[in-house]
């Protein structure tokens, strides 16, 4: 019997039942084939070598292609257990799933341990297997079986992993002497694992239970070539020069205490800076696009997150109820600024002559990450969203949402942002219980997305299950110095939440109807933006919004009183000025401010105090001349002006 295949260019072909992605791979070019690492079907990443049984849509995945790195990363997790497993006899296995970049293994090694200085070995073992071209070998079996197989071994994890499971559901994979609980895919064998590198060791709680025990997990990365692990090691180590904790210390931004509180910032004086000038410019850009400011608490009573549904889907990931002296009453830390600015819309009667009406809120949540999820200002506990959301009519909702991307976008070239990638985040149609809301509302939401991304010619992936659980959004991702995506921008039309709150407007028929919301945050979070700008620039801010643009360097304690005029008149322009005042050597304090990253160092004598000049210096780029104070600020305020006109 033959089958129907469709290519990704729509063209068809036909081939017999039963035929394998690398068989099509093969009819294709022996090129492909050589090169094809995992094949979709239908929308589902499967392995080459497993049938196809009726007509289907496929992709055919190399390494250039994110489902082909996923396949080579996910076995390679395998690869490594294999060896681990081999080194250490007795070790446990929890899961080893791909990521981002790469893939981990959580791992229980009893009373064994392993160290970064074991990872030598480990790889060189991983290699030893990836070069006996090991199959993997895909197995389908009953869950009673596969529970009797692993309560043998004594794996009480991969016990635990199938209870969630449905039977028929359950499939092992074979390759050399690992057998692994999974779904898979995988390679067709190892011999495409060219390269590999451990990079990390770190601590993890069994399905992320702080009460349950720490497992090691290792990560790694692997790569078809050497030379691409070479130049992904070569990335790495100037990524570590970006790393924003680093720089963040360096530039004295921000801090954490222990005594505060994990994945709770503090603010220093020159990040409380940066943070200002940032939500500065995005208030005068909101003022200008019609916004209004709210504010609102930092809790809410339990019963707001109940109504608006972030208890039933977010409680587990918040902090605890606030219980106070009242019988019963329960508040929370707020997980979102949404349902607070839902009682705001209420507090008046709208017409719909009064539509759209734009509130804007710098609003700091707060959600309780595991421990080991928190990772600098990137991931924490303690978040400022650039939050807004506007209430519109169902007839505004592309106008709106197209004004927002326009907002994001500006913002994205005034920080000349160039590396980012757009999402369209829609529900999983298999995992309604994930969602809130009617199926039409979805549909017109959904709708209005994607016509708007259409209409603004922007290309855009669709990843579906990704989307709120109140409604669809679009996701603007930003990759860091590591090359990792982050989620900064994010506009999200939801009909639902006006529905759970009963919010309304009387329309020109005199009748009663519910606005739409869009919730939007350009920045995403203060923490996050300002994490992903810091190893964007290598801490070197765009002069207009650098905390610190310039320092006077007076060479000797007599030209002090001079230096302290300059200072006054640069403060006096508005340019963020100090002073060194240090009794250290000219070289020393340039020196010095070079590694502080401030753009201007202005230097003051004997020849300056007398002719009322400056010696400027550029950071970076050296000396720059003799100016007149007056000469200067103009300098200064045509270069501010020169990257704030985008």
């Amino acid at each position: 019997m033959m089958i129907k295949i469709t290519l990704p260019d729509n063209s068809l072909r036909e081939y017999p039942q039963g035929v394998t992605g690398f068989d099509i791979a093969r009819s294709i070019s022996e090129g492909l084939a050589r090169n094809v690492l995992s094949i979709t079907v239908n929308g589902e990443v499967w392995d080459l070598n497993r049938p196809i049984n009726s007509d289907a849509k496929i992709k055919l995945n190399t390494w250039d292609d994110k489902e082909g790195k996923a396949t080579m990363w996910h076995s390679s997790a395998h690869l490594m257990a294999e060896a681990i497993e081999t080194l250490y006899p007795g070790t446990k296995f929890g899961i080893g799933p791909d990521v981002e970049n790469g893939f981990y293994y959580d791992i229980d090694l009893g009373d064994q341990a392993i160290s970064s200085n074991d990872f030598e070995k480990i790889e060189k073992k991983m290699l030893e297997l990836a070069r006996q071209k090991q199959t993997f070998k895909r197995k389908e079996i009953p869950k009673a079986e596969a529970l009797d197989f692993y309560s043998r071994k004594g794996d009480e994890y991969k016990v635990d992993l199938l209870q969630d499971l449905e039977d028929g559901s359950i499939s092992l994979y074979e390759s050399g002497n690992f057998t692994d609980l999974c779904r898979g895919p995988h390679l067709v064998d190892t011999s495409p694992i060219k390269a590999v590198k451990l990079l990390s060791i770190a601590g993890a709680y069994w399905r992320g239970d702080e009460s349950r025990k720490q497992l090691t997990r290792v990560y790694g990365i692997s790569f078809p070539k050497q030379k691409q692990l070479t130049e992904y090691l070569e990335m790495l180590e100037e990524a570590k020069k970006r790393d924003h904790r680093k720089i963040g210390r360096e530039l004295e931004l921000f801090a954490f205490s222990a005594s505060v509180g994990q994945g709770l910032p503090l603010w220093l004086p020159k990040g409380a800076q940066l943070r200002e000038n940032l939500e500065k410019f995005l208030k005068n850009v909101q003022r200008k696009a019609g916004y209004v400011p709210v504010i609102t608490p930092h809790i809410g009573n339990k019963n707001l997150y109940i109504t608006s549904g972030h208890y039933e889907k977010y409680g587990k990931d918040s902090f605890q109820p606030i219980n106070t002296p009242a019988e019963g009453e329960e508040f929370l830390l707020k997980p979102m600024n949404c349902p607070h600015h839902c009682e705001i819309y209420k507090t008046r009667q709208y017409s719909y002559k009064d539509l759209p009406v734009r509130m804007a809120e710098f609003g700091t949540v707060y959600r309780y990450e595991q421990s080991g999820e928190l990772h600098g200002l990137t991931r924490v506990r303690g978040f400022t969203q650039d939050d807004a959301h506007i209430f519109c009519r169902p007839d505004q909702v592309k106008e709106e949402f197209l004004k927002v991307m326009d907002i994001i976008l500006y913002i994205f070239k005034a920080l000349e942002f160039k590396e980012y990638s757009v999402q369209i985040s829609l529900r999983d149609p298999e995992k309604m219980e994930k969602y809130i809301g009617t199926e039409e509302n979805w549909e017109k939401a959904e709708r209005a997305i994607i016509e708007a991304v259409e209409e603004k010619g922007i290309k855009a992936e669709v990843e579906t299950g990704e989307a709120a659980f109140y409604g669809p959004k679009l996701d603007f991702m930003v990759k860091d110095a590591l090359g990792r995506k982050w989620q900064l921008g994010t506009i999200q039309v939801d009909y639902n939440l006006p529905d759970r709150f009963e919010l309304e407007y009387t329309g020109s028929d005199n009748q009663k109807h519910r606005p739409v919301m869009i919730h939007r945050a350009p920045f995403g979070s203060m923490e996050r933006f300002v994490a992903v700008l810091i190893e964007h620039c290598a801490g070197n801010f765009p002069l207009w919004l650098t905390p610190e643009q310039a320092i006077v360097l007076p060479i000797s304690e007599k030209y002090e009183n001079y230096a302290k005029k300059v200072l006054t008149l640069l403060n006096n322009s508005e340019i963020r000025t100090l002073i060194d005042e240090r009794s250290e050597k000219t070289g020393k304090k340039i020196r010095d401010a070079e590694t502080r990253k401030i753009p201007f160092m202005v230097i003051v004598g004997e020849k300056e105090e007398k002719e009322g000049t400056l010696s400027v210096r550029k950071h970076g780029k050296g000396d720059l001349g003799t100016f007149t104070p007056e000469e200067f600020v103009n300098l200064v305020n045509e270069e501010i002006k020169s990257l704030t006109e985008f």
